[in-house]
């Protein structure tokens, strides 16, 4: 491929209004000056071809040298915020990195015989600057018990969604994000500013939601997005009353009808919906009706080049928006022989519209029969006192296991109401579920925890 083919993050720079930041809660940094300044202290000239690692302790400096490296390095592993340097050895060796950009101090056995570049505010110059690589950007999977894997994407696959809506769309629009933009849907938003002429306002760890919300209504942010996690906790802290976006989106985990319904009466004005996607099988779509589940006519036909079926129960994917492979000598294949993901996505046709009933790898084995925690979750939250529910396993000497379902109740419910809604949750579950479906205990606690992802954390009870 010969550089004038070559598209990079860069030469989305000059679109837009000139007053395009990029900001945290310390620094906003003009994506203008990115044009003209680095953000390396080396020369950029210095990573041409290299395979990097992009370890820093704040998303800005990420996302300024993922501009930066973009169309320069080989490839960029992107290090998630929670990163194992113990863990990281392995993959490092299997994605063949050679250079580690960083604003950390490591020790040389940390970095082994690779080279180290550091990395600030762009307030140096940038000299010889060019556009000569396809770079590759490498994830990591989240959410699996031994070493994650690796996922190769492309800057055109990562972009296909954007791409299809015409960047164009979301021109002036400033960007939020509850995720971390060095995971898949982090990155998504990250990428709908940049190429899309927009700004963008990042997330801080830790941050409380109150403080969080006054920097986004500070910062004028038009377009949010988050898991279904994320938005309960923003709807349960009664921040919502003084923010009005005009574009609020879910993905991340599975977003039910009480969700979407909560979201709709806090943002009466905004447009609200939810996407699928995941680090392997890229962006899917959107649905905006305001309803769970999706259109059962998505199933079987190419819509703007995604395809998708479903085998035993399971989603899958084929389209260019997905990761061309997975990284290392020993990766298994990413697609079958036909292209398509296997997402681990359960779903099930109810009428004219599919429904996500959970992932394959979390099922509850009660006896032998199978329940997935996610459609538990999705009865339970439609109650009028539930904020937000949790289900889990707990070990059963007689059938293995039971349901336990964890519950958050709305702010202001009379405790001498629990013994009621405990009773009314259970009456909804047994209306609505198989018998080994519904909780066996049904606890009301004061938090449930997410995970750096944005998802629920699921061990056992």
């Amino acid at each position: 491929m010969s550089p004038p083919d070559i598209i990079a993050l860069r030469q989305y720079l000059g679109a837009g209004p000139k007053d395009r930041t990029i900001s945290d809660a310390r620094h906003s940094v003009s994506l203008t000056d990115m044009i003209e300044h680095s953000c390396l202290t080396g020369g950029s000239f210095e990573l041409s071809g290299r395979s990097v690692l992009l370890a820093t302790s704040r998303q800005l400096l990420s996302a300024l040298a993922m501009i930066e490296l973009d169309g320069v390095a080989r490839r960029i592993l992107l290090g998630p915020p929670d990163l194992d340097w113990d863990r990281l050895q392995v993959l490092l060796d299997q994605a063949g990195i050679d250079t580690i950009v960083t604003d950390q101090p490591l020790h040389r056995c940390s970095a082994g015989k690779r080279a180290i570049i550091g990395v600030d505010l762009p307030e140096r110059k940038a000299v010889g600057r060019k556009v000569d690589h396809a770079t590759e950007w490498l994830m990591l999977t989240s959410g699996t018990s031994g070493l994650p894997k690796i996922v190769r994407h492309t800057l055109d696959g990562l972009a296909g969604a954007i791409i299809a809506d015409g960047p164009a769309r979301y021109r002036n629009a400033t960007w939020a994000t509850f995720y971390d933009i060095r995971r898949y849907g982090g990155l998504q938003i990250f990428l709908r500013a940049v190429i899309g002429g927009g700004s963008m306002v990042l997330s801080e760890p830790g941050e409380a939601i109150a403080v969080h919300v006054a920097r986004l209504r500070a910062g004028g942010v038009t377009h949010v997005s988050g898991t279904p996690s994320h938005w309960r906790k923003l709807l349960m802290s009664g921040t919502s009353a003084n923010f009005a976006p005009h574009y609020v989106r879910l993905s991340g985990e599975i977003a039910d009808q009480a969700v979407l319904d909560g979201l709709a009466r806090a943002f009466p004005h905004a447009s609200i919906g939810h996407a699928y996607a995941s680090t392997e099988a890229g962006v899917g779509f959107s649905v905006d009706d305001g309803r769970e589940g999706f259109p059962a006519h998505l199933i079987g036909q190419n819509h703007a080049g995604v395809e998708m079926k479903v085998v035993d129960g399971s989603l899958r994917i084929r389209s260019r928006r997905t990761a061309r492979a997975y990284v290392g000598t020993d990766a298994p294949p990413l697609a079958d022989t036909e292209g398509f993901v296997d997402t681990g996505d359960m779903v099930e046709l109810r009428g004219e519209r599919y429904h996500f009933v959970g992932r394959r790898g979390g099922v509850i084995n009660i006896g032998g029969l199978k329940v997935h925690p996610e459609e538990v979750e999705a009865v339970i939250n439609r109650h009028a006192s539930v904020q937000m529910s949790r289900a889990r396993s707990r070990r059963s000497p007689i059938t293995g296991a039971i349901v336990v379902a964890d519950v958050i109740l709305t702010n202001g419910t009379d405790g001498d109401r629990h013994e009621t809604i405990r009773a009314e949750i259970l009456s909804q579950c047994k209306d609505c579920l198989a018998v080994w479906k519904v909780p066996a205990v049904i606890r009301f606690v004061e938090r449930l925890d997410v995970t750096a992802a944005g998802k629920l954390a699921r061990t056992d009870a």
